[in-house]
């Protein structure tokens, strides 16, 4: 007799909810480990002499091989933006695992430059194939209520991810020699098979299979992340709900030539939506993360004056700190909302860039007598810096574009934002080592600068998106909201809107009445059988 296996070894509900959390998690941890690991690797002296990378004459080279990463992120979302719709969140997630597996082997074997180059573009496709995807995914399988908790919990596992790099860079510096920067690029490959373990077997997003026809597959699903009947009201208005969304976007649908000359229609608000969600990632990099992410060893070598050993003890530990301000983030953002978040969090990264300005402007002063005391004091503000983007701009930029743009968008809305991501990445991660050697205290006014002014942006133009459903957005924009928002209580409350919460039950109502009709006529056809037989 053959056996019945139910999908998913069974899991429903909050169960099935953390498989795939787990799953997203380790992408992103994943992520946050290849972004930290190689702030080690720059300052090994076997991989300088390996590769002759030895010298000041050689920084830009060390600056292009870095940064170089993060073009292969950008074309991995551009791929993203084509095959997510495709193929799908979990497939698109497992061709760029396995392209990432690639690129983890082609560095951890590098012995030259254009060796090196080849396996950072290599490794940074298949993390931007991946980073375009894994937070929509997670997005369309998360319940409203803690939507933005699982998210920003999986960027702090992306900061668990770099805070772990940090430390292996550490302590790999006292082994030394050609084990001490291959072995940690090697490590990459251990959160690649943790994916290939997990992701094959959890189910597809729901909303994707619904824009696909797929109805009977979408509906099972939809009702094992709730652990209720196909039949139960919640899961048939729910679904119901999701089917709208996507018709009305697409009688509303425009293609790309059109969206790039403006030519929208009324009710989508689509070039709104992609710039706000893009916009974050923006200012997440012109926030100024990067220049620590990636070379805060380099900057404490180079500007504030600290031994090799010292300044890779001081990320680490600072590393850790980052880790404890992304946890405690989590379970704030429903509470406070993206936009309270994303401002405090700006404000913190302004002041600390401030004092950094002027603490390292006093340090390069040479008859200043206390120069070596006010560089070392500078230490802590880098620090202060970390928390505070962890408290916000850290998970947010991740999570709002899977937000607010539209069913139909959101795989598209999701790539432009990580291309936005990954090109001004590039920008600063390309510039910071020649911007750290060529103007010294000054570079730190750059992004005092931008910090500055992006704290009205966010306040003037950015809507609330905590405790709305992915549909309670769409009928927001659909009601032709206001550009400049800060005033419309609708837009800016934490507090779900009272409209949505009345249409979601009269949904819910409509959806148990019809069910009750289909029941009371089933039964009078069973009747009508029966007197005939």
């Amino acid at each position: 007799m053959a056996i019945s296996r139910e999908p998913y070894f069974g899991l429903k509900g909050k169960w099935l909810t953390f498989w795939i959390t787990l799953a997203c998690a380790t992408d992103m941890t994943l992520f946050g480990y290849d972004q930290g690991v190689f702030s080690g690797v720059v300052i090994s002296k076997d991989y300088l002499d390996t590769h002759d990378l030895n010298g000041p004459e050689n920084t830009s080279t060390l600056s292009i091989i870095t940064s170089i990463y993060t073009i292969g992120c950008f074309f991995g979302a551009i791929t993203a933006f084509y095959i997510g719709e495709l193929i799908g969140r979990k497939k698109t997630v497992l061709v760029g695992t396995a392209i990432m597996s690639i690129g983890a082997i082609l560095q951890t074997s590098s012995f030259s430059v254009p060796h090196m180059i080849v396996a950072r573009i290599v490794t940074g496709i298949g993390n931007g194939i991946n980073t375009a995807t894994a937070p929509v995914w997670q997005t369309e399988t998360s319940k409203t209520h803690n939507r933005g908790l699982l998210v920003m919990l999986e960027m702090g596992l992306n900061i668990f991810g770099f805070s772990l790099s940090n430390w292996v860079n550490y302590g790999m510096s006292f082994v030394g020699g050609s084990l001490g920067w291959r072995l940690p690029l090697a490590l990459q490959l251990a959160f690649c098979i943790v994916l290939f373990s997990t992701i094959p077997w959890l189910p597809e997003s729901p909303r994707w299979l619904l824009a696909h026809g797929r109805e009977a597959e979408a509906s099972k699903i939809l009702a094992d992340l709730e652990d209720k009947p196909m039949d139960d009201p919640y899961v048939v208005a729910e679904r119901e709900e999701i089917i709208y969304s996507i018709e009305y976007e697409r009688q509303n649908a425009i293609n790309w030539g059109d969206l790039l000359r403006g030519r929208t229609k009324a009710g989508t608000k689509t070039i709104r939506r992609l710039l706000l969600g893009s916009g974050t990632q923006a200012m997440q990099q012109f926030g100024g993360i990067n220049i620590m992410s990636y070379y805060l060893p380099t900057v404490l070598i180079e500007s504030v004056k600290l031994d090799d050993s010292m300044a890779r003890l001081i990320a680490a530990c600072a590393s850790v700190a980052y880790l404890f301000a992304s946890l405690i983030a989590a379970p704030l953002v429903e509470k406070l909302g993206r936009r309270i978040m994303m401002m405090v969090s700006t404000a913190i990264q302004l002041f600390c860039f401030l004092l950094v300005t002027v603490l390292l402007h006093f340090a390069e002063q040479p008859d200043y007598a206390y120069k070596v005391e006010v560089s070392k004091s500078s230490v802590v503000w880098f620090i202060i810096y970390y928390m505070g983007f962890g408290l916000g701009m850290l998970g947010i930029p991740w999570l709002y574009p899977t937000e607010i743009n539209s069913l139909p968008m959101r795989t598209k809305g999701a790539a432009v934002a990580t291309m936005t991501n990954w090109i001004t990445n590039f920008i600063v991660v390309e510039v910071t080592p020649i911007g750290i050697q060529r103007l010294g205290w000054k570079f730190y006014i750059i992004w005092t600068i931008t910090n500055a002014i992006f704290l009205p942006v966010i306040w003037l133009f950015y809507p609330e998106t905590a405790n709305r459903s992915l549909e309670d957005l769409d009928a927001y924009y659909r009601d032709n909201p206001p550009l400049v928002l800060h005033k419309d209580r609708d837009s800016v409350s934490v507090r779900r809107p009272q409209r949505f919460i009345q249409a979601q039950d009269r949904d819910i109502e409509e959806a148990a009445e019809n069910l009750r009709r289909r029941a009371s006529v089933f039964a009078q056809d069973e009747r009508e059988k029966s007197l005939s037989d």
